[in-house]
């Protein structure tokens, strides 16, 4: 089905989605070429930052046919870049990430050639990966291994920041600028870390050139083109390419269209210097546009449709790139193309009105109209929010691809004052990535890893020890036979999660500072606020606000278990201790009743039913007293969020049966939603149990909602759909998404999956196609409840 609302995005959508997704060694092979070159005489920060240069003004340019707006992260749509630094590929990896069936890879013979003897024997002893694993302890190693915990930065480099507005107020000229003036106010008689921030400072003066050599090689290459061009039409377009890119990245943009651009060239060269947690997302894309759009509207150079094509330009550009390939058994683990850019729409204004403008509803259409994985796209509600934009989004949402997910303005704000920023800031930011909340352009939030809730009390109830991987894991806490009292229990999870947290948080600490190190990243710091200004490099604490979040997965299936324990073990005493640790090693097999009792007659979160919620409340503050307000190597603090994006699926890989009756390797629940299966009593009542978790102390919660399309059609389905989320939102709710969908449908797709290639659901905090995900996610998907008004 042909997609886009003009011939051009047509034509650029159908390239984008049959373009091969290969491996393109050219980064590996030029920042190799610069290590080899500068390393050893020149500090860290200019290092990086020659790279980067040697990089921009080395690489091969692409300018594919009919787009506007140009520039890609590899060689051509669809090629990904490898950053051997982060972490180097083995040629076992190129054999995984080419023959796989599903996100595969391409990858040349040229190219394996090219790794194996000129990437490989340079960087295999110098990529962080190999440096942080060499530094754990054997205590965060057996964690790590076992599935306790994620480590993000032994793939990716800290990131997941969001563009603010200084790229919109300022070129990459006037940036060089108030760097050599900062450079002029450097202190060496009184300042010991004068040195430090000089070095600082040259890397980002060194990347403004190496961007401003990005857009003149571009204008460049578009009016070599335009000369050799015999379609005048296209000869225009080239042309009009030529033009913005005489004035962006080196000034500040003018146009709209210059606009769009800028972004753009800031992204490409943020996710090449490094491969960040999180693709550089452009934040509150329609507050900033709107002026310009509003600007070249009244100077009759813009018209709604033109407005529109380019946007579509533009979303087509993300859909372009695919996530960089990961490494060892997380690339085999791997089951996406998704780089997680997140778009946010609506929400308020800096002086705290509604925010909503002419843009957005442009984004709702081409979001609408394109039905591209990338990017992903989302709404912020607000309690000034029109109800026609809402319903829009709902309108949307109902079609059943998963986009746009929603997401509470108020609560995001009250969020992130609650860690101690501004009214003023706080109003600017918003989410990205999944749910994560920062302030856009001013913080660095940096995601950490996941950690498996759930596994805490699997050790708990083994004294310590991980029946899945025969080893002692955690501290001796007590035989939970001997404990006469469900407090003794939970007082025993606590201090299993404390010892746990510690170790993650001390191997944080050291990975930071290697960060801080190795990979500072002067590009990020340049258009980050204050890192300038601090003279101070983005990885070691010059933006304004420095984050680390650790992600909590699994509270529907801690909650459920805890309550299965309580009300059955200690209270009714339907069974004892002993017969329910053999019964889940069993895994229920020989105990059906027992499994009957735990499924389907114990209360469960998700249904409005305090007895349960109430556990999760003090599950969730035992996880949330562990970690918030830790502090960080880089001057911030230590926050929660909620989310899991497809690490349920393996956090219920390396764990037993449950005492809630999960059986062994099975999914553990997802974000904040309940256990598959468990809330049964409609979708208020499961917003309403949410809602008792205290959101405005996270940085982000996820819900998924599940309906069939009956549910929510015609106009009472939109209003039940609106309503459903003002509801939730008037509870201090931070986020719901909805998968709708025919059960029947998704089970016809795992039997003739080539009947079924455009058919996209909501996976977490992202979408992504149906035949792209593996069976046990198929599965975890087709069995999430069903909901009804």
């Amino acid at each position: 089905m042909s997609r886009g609302t003009f011939e051009r995005t047509k034509k650029l959508r159908e390239q984008s989605i049959n373009a091969e997704p290969h491996i393109s060694m050219e980064r590996a092979i030029l920042m190799t070429e610069a290590y080899k070159k500068y390393e050893g005489s020149v500090e860290t920060p200019v290092l990086r930052a020659l790279s980067f240069k040697h990089y921009i003004e080395n690489r091969s340019l692409c300018i594919n046919d009919g787009e506007l707006i140009v520039g890609e992260k590899g060689d051509s749509p669809n090629g990904a870049p490898t950053y051997p630094e982060l972490c180097c590929h083995t040629m076992e990896d190129l054999e995984v990430m080419h023959n796989r069936d599903i996100i595969n890879f391409s990858v040349s013979e040229e190219s394996r050639d090219i790794h194996k003897t000129e990437i490989m024997p340079f960087w295999n002893k110098r990529q962080m990966r190999d440096k942080i694993i060499k530094s754990m302890t054997p205590e965060w190693i057996a964690a790590y291994e076992t599935g306790i915990f994620t480590e993000f930065m032994e793939q990716r480099a800290p990131g997941h920041t969001v563009c603010g507005d200084t790229i919109y107020k300022k070129g990459f000229l006037d940036l060089k600028k108030d760097i050599e003036d900062r450079l002029t106010r450097i202190d060496f008689l009184n300042d010991p870390d004068a040195y430090d921030k000089k070095a600082d400072l040259e890397g980002m003066s060194i990347v403004c050139d190496a961007m401003m050599i990005l857009g003149k090689r571009y204008a460049d290459k578009a009016r070599e083109l335009a000369a050799n061009e015999t379609d005048e039409n296209k000869k225009k377009d080239f042309l009009t390419i030529a033009e913005v890119c005489d004035v962006v990245p080196a000034h500040k943009p003018e146009t709209y269209h210059q606009a769009l651009q800028m972004y753009w060239f800031t992204h490409i060269g943020v996710t090449t210097e490094l491969n960040i947690w999180d693709a550089f997302t452009p934040g509150r894309l329609d507050q900033h546009l709107n002026p310009f759009y509003e600007k070249d509207v009244e100077d009759g150079i813009l018209n709604r449709d033109k407005a529109q094509e380019l946007l579509e330009c533009l979303w087509v550009k993300f859909n372009n790139q695919p996530a960089p390939p990961k490494v060892g058994i997380t690339l085999k683990e791997s089951s996406t193309y998704t780089d997680f850019a997140n778009i946010n729409t609506g929400g308020v204004n800096p002086d705290g009105q509604d925010g909503v403008n002419d843009v957005s509803y442009i984004i709702l259409d081409v979001m609408d109209e394109m039905k591209l994985l990338q990017p992903s796209s989302n709404v912020q509600i607000s309690k000034k929010t029109p109800q026609k934009f809402l319903k829009r989004a709902c309108e949307i949402s109902r079609k059943g691809w998963g986009q746009p997910a929603f997401y509470n303005t108020e609560a995001i704000i009250q969020e992130l004052m609650e860690a101690g920023k501004t009214i003023e800031d706080a109003r600017l930011g918003g989410t990205s990535g999944c749910v994560e909340t920062g302030c856009y352009g001013k913080e660095a939030y940096v995601l950490t890893g996941y950690f498996n809730i759930p596994k805490v009390l699997e050790l708990t109830l083994n004294n310590g020890y991980d029946p899945i991987a025969k080893r002692q894991i955690g501290i001796k806490t007590g035989d939970p036979r001997n404990f006469e009292t469900y407090e003794e229990l939970f007082d025993a999870f606590k201090k299993q999660m404390k010892y746990l947290i510690d170790i993650k948080v001390e191997g944080n600490s050291v990975i930071e500072r290697m960060y801080g190190k190795h990979m500072p990243c002067p590009l990020m710091s340049t258009i980050v606020d204050d890192c300038i200004e601090k003279a101070q490099d983005y990885q070691r604490g010059g933006a304004r606000y420095n984050t680390r979040y650790i992600q909590g997965v699994g509270i529907g299936t801690i909650t459920d278990s805890l309550a299965a324990i309580k009300y059955n073990v200690f209270e009714n005493k339907k069974f004892d201790m002993d017969t329910l640790i053999k019964a889940m090693d069993a895994n229920f097999e020989g105990y059906e009743a027992i499994h009957n009792i735990l499924q389907n007659k114990t209360p469960k979160y998700g249904n409005d039913d305090d007895y349960a919620d109430v556990l999760m409340q003090d599950t969730f503050m035992a996880y949330y007293n562990e970690v918030t307000g830790r502090p960080t190597v880089a001057g911030g603090q230590y926050r929660v969020d909620m989310l899991p994006t497809t690490c349920h699926v393996y956090f219920g890989e390396v764990m037993g049966a449950s005492p809630n009756g999960r059986l062994c390797a099975k999914p553990v629940s997802e974000g904040i939603s309940p256990e598959k299966g468990a809330d049964t009593n409609g979708p208020t009542a499961v917003i309403k149990s949410c809602a008792k978790m205290d959101h405005l102390k996270t940085g982000g919660t996820l819900l998924n909602q599940r309906f069939a399309p009956s549910v929510v059609q015609g106009d009472d389905g939109l209003d039940n759909m609106a309503n459903l989320v003002r509801s939730y939102f008037s509870m201090d709710g931070h986020h719901i998404q909805f998968n709708v969908f025919d059960k029947n449908v998704l089970l016809k797709a795992q039997e003739n999956p080539q009947d079924y290639k455009d058919l996209i659901v909501r996976v977490a905090g992202y979408s992504d196609h149906f035949n792209n995900l593996s069976r046990t996610l198929q599965d975890e998907i087709i069995g999430r409840t069903e909901q009804t008004f």
